[in-house]
């Protein structure tokens, strides 16, 4: 192609890059939606999960103790008491309610028989009563069993010391812990799913560009008369893909810096100290979803540009909706960890590398590579396939 002919395809490409970006800023309502979802999901998703953490770490520093039949155990109540545990009798109806998870604490029931069985050497029987699908419930009774392990432990040292054996004897091996995990690696496990929202954000947000500079115009009509100007169609492939994009990126920026401010809003202390995301965060974030993105909008104009009306569109590209929303489970399913083929998959990729990012881990300049170099190819790819139906479009 000459210059001056490569030059007026630009120019051509351009100017149907402003009329369709024109058009797709035109749906106020619709574009309102998008950003606002894309602005408050940053904000909303950590409120959420800084609730949820302050939440069980609120439970696990709250010596609380619902029992039944404590009355009849002094010497298990003085050392609970001892402990700076508050004790309150459990609900009549504690079982019903531990199921339908309106009561969020397990209960101790302590047998009648619990002084008489300690006082003559034998192992009295405690009931911690939980409820695994009651997960306040379940934080709770961890606590108490400890409470109650410390008890055991007391007793049997007592019993050794009147015996006149050394309490030691029990603790034979001491083990200490030593966890190995970076503080950024352990707030990642509670922001796992920021990634996974951002990306659908981007997602939604091509979503109706894409189905309107596509199946919109053939519905309302006004792509042939689109097709039956000199314009290349290849520039007018090019111009329409570059507004979808365009918007789509735009939700992907709004999305990454919304966390910026979102970690002000944040409840928990733990996890304010330990979810670090910043400026180099948020652009390397970019840096993933700005080529997702364009393959997006590529992959969704593909599969609408086939069907005749917007709401035959719409049902046709809940396949690449389900498909994008069901590949980042992978990560979740797979315990083996990170694979190489990961990096290969688009969605995929994206959702792995921005977890490393919320690790703290530093992405290098291959990590990067392989995922942009498949979004490139698989967006030439979407929009050959547009140009091809545009084609066949204009000679029937």
């Amino acid at each position: 192609m000459s210059t001056p002919r490569r030059g007026a395809s630009l120019a051509a490409a351009w100017q149907v890059f402003r009329k369709e970006l024109v058009d797709a800023l035109r749906d106020r309502r619709t574009l309102l939606m998008v950003l606002l979802s894309s602005v408050a999901i940053g904000p909303l998703l950590l409120v959420a999960l800084s609730t949820l953490v302050a939440d069980f770490e609120a439970r696990a520093e709250a010596r609380e103790l619902y029992a039944v039949g404590l009355e009849s155990a002094p010497t298990l109540r003085n050392y609970i008491e001892r402990q700076a545990w508050q004790i309150h009798p459990a609900p009549a109806d504690h079982e019903a309610a531990l199921v339908k998870r309106s009561f969020g604490h397990a209960v101790l029931v302590v047998p009648a028989s619990f002084e008489r069985d300690l006082a003559e050497g034998l192992v009295p029987r405690l009931v911690l009563v939980t409820a695994s699908a009651n997960q306040r419930a379940q934080s709770s009774a961890s606590g108490v069993s400890r409470l109650l392990q410390g008890f055991s432990q007391e007793q049997a040292s007592l019993r050794l010391v009147m015996r006149g054996v050394g309490p030691a004897l029990l603790q034979p091996v001491a083990v200490d812990e030593r966890d190995l995990a970076d503080p950024r690696a352990r707030a990642a496990q509670f922001t796992r799913l920021l990634p996974f929202f951002v990306l659908m954000a981007v997602l939604y947000g091509a979503l109706h560009a894409a189905l309107d500079t596509t199946a919109g115009e053939r519905e309302r009509g006004s792509l042939e008369p689109l097709l039956m100007t000199p314009v290349p169609r290849l520039a007018l492939v090019l111009g329409k893909w570059g507004a979808v994009a365009s918007v789509g990126m735009g939700v992907a920026v709004l999305s990454c810096f919304s966390f910026l401010p979102g970690q002000w809003l944040l409840r928990s202390e733990t996890l304010s100290a330990m979810f670090q995301f910043g400026w180099p965060e948020a652009l390397q974030f970019l840096a993933l979803l700005l080529p997702l993105a364009a393959l997006l909008s590529a992959l969704l104009m593909a599969v609408a540009i086939r069907c005749k009306s917007f709401k035959e569109a719409q049902a046709n590209t809940t396949v690449v909706v389900l498909a994008v929303s069901l590949l980042p489970m992978v990560t979740a399913f797979n315990q083996g960890g990170e694979q190489p083929w990961h990096l290969w998959t688009p969605a995929l990729a994206q959702i792995t590398l921005m977890q490393r990012v919320l690790e703290g881990e530093a992405l290098g300049a291959a990590d990067l590579a392989l995922p942009l170099a498949v979004a490139l190819a698989g967006s030439a790819l979407c929009l050959a396939y547009v140009a091809r139906q545009l084609r066949a479009a204009a000679l029937k």
